[in-house]
């Protein structure tokens, strides 16, 4: 029989004991004839606890969705031109875009077909559409807004306010110090972080440590819990001081590289992970059809997942409307989402074989009264207004959005 012993100043031991059958035991404050069992190792390989074991977080440790950038609902992989708008308007699945100007970058999943950094088989990628001058009040962002309900444990906004660690992968065909933010949903309170690229189109490991906020209000609802702002472009009037809390709207810290400012420049980012903690630790995986319906929460549709949706798009997924009137032809149906979604959503009804939105379409004839009755969180009806339209067969195809 052989034994290890360790001690502390405190006077407490962990004695490591073997014996002839093989077993290893670690017990605490072992005086040779007793002390308590912490675990045995048997010879079948079999672990035994004596106590609760501590482990690493394995919930929901990643608390930005679609951070590997797998789900494009809206678009399919298409590019989109980021409009002038006052609010986020999304692009690949819970990233959104905020731009005070308009025309000024696209968005697009796998842009430039570059080689995604080891591990991801997509990305989000930015490219300027021309040499943009930011003036002070302007901002342009790539963003994801994050329930409060995933960010409750946090406790930010009290004394107990966890840190938190923001991990991601980005390449770029500028160099310099980027930055972004995180902020409150009213953007009362931001913390404007930077990260350094040093080598232009080279994927990137980038960690920042954020101590949590004690200060301001951070809802815990299915509401907005906090943004996570990468900055494409900023003035002077939304940046502000690095790896520091303030009480203003900042979306990226002072001098930060413009991606707008160059014509073509391009920024890339994948791999975004959000955790407790003041370590990066490696990206948490989650399955596809997980992912997916995480994302679906904010976001669905009945067209098929890589299918854009749009009028005169016929194909999977079409709802049949069935007689609901007999003798008029009425055509009705439910549609029950594929999960509880965050509120009641807003719904768009698409024409699957004319042009026309909020139509059904049975082929040869629509018609224009087609309307979602008693949406909830979890499905909807549709009708067509107590009109009959005669025909039969009609269809129809929809999505329910419900974004922060």
């Amino acid at each position: 029989m052989s034994t290890i012993s360790a001690g502390t100043t405190s006077g407490t031991t962990l004695v490591a004991t073997g014996n002839t059958a093989g077993t290893l035991v670690f017990k605490t404050n072992d005086t040779g004839s007793g002390g308590t069992t912490a675990l045995t190792l048997g010879t079948d390989q079999s672990v035994t606890f004596g106590g609760a074991v501590a482990s690493p977080y394995t919930g929901f440790k990643n608390r930005i969705i679609n951070g590997a950038m797998v789900i494009d609902q809206r678009n399919a992989g298409a590019s989109v031109t980021a409009t002038s708008t006052g609010s986020f308007a999304y692009t690949l699945d819970r990233f959104s875009y905020r731009a005070t100007a308009a025309s000024k970058f696209t968005v697009q999943q796998n842009a430039g077909s570059v080689t995604p950094p080891a591990g991801f088989i997509n990305y989000l990628g930015v490219t300027s559409s021309s040499a943009y001058s930011v003036s002070a009040s302007d901002f342009f962002s790539i963003s994801q807004l994050i329930e409060g309900l995933n960010v409750a444990d946090l406790a930010w906004g009290t004394a107990n306010a966890a840190t938190v660690t923001l991990s991601f992968k980005v390449y770029s065909s500028l160099t310099g110090t980027f930055g972004g933010s995180i902020a409150n949903s009213s953007f009362g309170r931001s913390y404007p972080f930077s990260y350094t690229i040093s080598s232009a189109n080279t994927w990137t490991s980038i960690s920042v440590t954020i101590p949590g906020d004690t200060s301001g209000t951070w809802l815990t609802t299915n509401g907005i819990g906090m943004f996570v702002n990468f900055g494409l472009g900023v003035g002077s009037t939304n940046s502000g001081t690095a790896s520091a809390w303030a009480s203003a709207q900042y979306f990226a810290p002072t001098g930060a590289v413009s991606v707008v400012g160059t014509n073509a420049a391009t920024w890339y980012v994948t791999g975004v992970q959000l955790e407790v903690g003041s370590t990066a630790t490696s990206f948490e995986y989650r399955d596809y059809g997980r992912e997916l319906m995480l994302c679906q929460r904010y976001y669905c549709k009945t067209f098929d997942i890589g299918t854009a949706p749009g009028n005169n798009v016929s194909g999977n997924g079409e709802l049949l409307g069935l007689n609901i009137q007999s003798g008029s032809y009425e055509p009705g149906q439910s549609w029950r989402f594929p999960v509880a979604m965050r509120a009641v959503p807003t719904l768009t009804l698409y024409n699957p074989g004319a042009g026309t939105a909020s139509q059904w379409y049975d082929g040869t004839n629509s018609s224009a009264n087609a309307r979602a009755v008693n949406p909830g969180n979890s499905g909807v009806w549709f009708d067509n207004t107590g009109t009959g339209i005669g025909g039969s067969r009609y269809r129809i195809q929809a999505v329910a959005a419900i974004e922060l």
